[in-house]
């Protein structure tokens, strides 16, 4: 049953979500900050579900293999388990990365300081009602931009071995 409820948040739409984020986030006095934009970005459902079929997926024969040898649950898991989750938790760590990196609606909501802007909100104020300046557009895109690409050439061998090692069964 509790999986069908974290599924069930999943189809909610993210602006159905927003007032009640704001509201908590205004108790919590975050509202104007960096930690408004990022904090909303450290638990999803999508995130739970994910390493929660994933860890289904290894056999229970690991687990009792360590258990038998001595160590305790927190050694079976940090020395046997979290290696293993590696690739899931690349792949979690790329799409939250890319799902804050260029979210603009929630940081255009939470975020009134100019100072704490993020690089969305940064180029959306490029653009004017009469007039826009293109080439600073383009230009801000570019930088917007660059930080995930040398993100992905420096951490591509680890990209091709996580797609390689996740059709493999068995």
């Amino acid at each position: 049953m509790g999986i069908f409820m974290i599924l069930a948040t999943i189809m909610i739409p993210t602006q159905l979500l927003m007032i009640p984020t704001y509201l908590l986030f205004s108790r919590l006095r975050l509202i104007d900050s960096l930690g408004a934009a990022i904090v909303p970005w450290l638990s999803s459902a999508f995130g739970i579900f994910l390493m929660r079929q994933f860890f289904l997926s290894l056999p229970k024969e690991l687990e009792e293999s360590g258990l038998i040898d001595g160590a305790n649950r927190w050694q079976v898991f940090s020395r046997i388990v979290l290696p293993l989750a590696k690739s899931a938790l690349a792949i979690l760590a790329i799409f939250t990365l890319l799902g804050s990196w260029n979210d603009l609606v929630w940081p255009l909501i939470a975020i009134n300081n100019d100072h704490a802007f993020t690089l969305q909100l940064g180029l959306a104020n490029f653009q004017g009602t009469r007039r826009t300046e293109w080439s600073l557009l383009m230009a801000g895109n570019v930088v917007a931009t660059l930080p995930l690409i040398l993100f992905f050439l420096i951490a591509q061998k680890q990209f091709v071995a996580t797609m390689t090692l996740s059709g493999l069964k068995g």
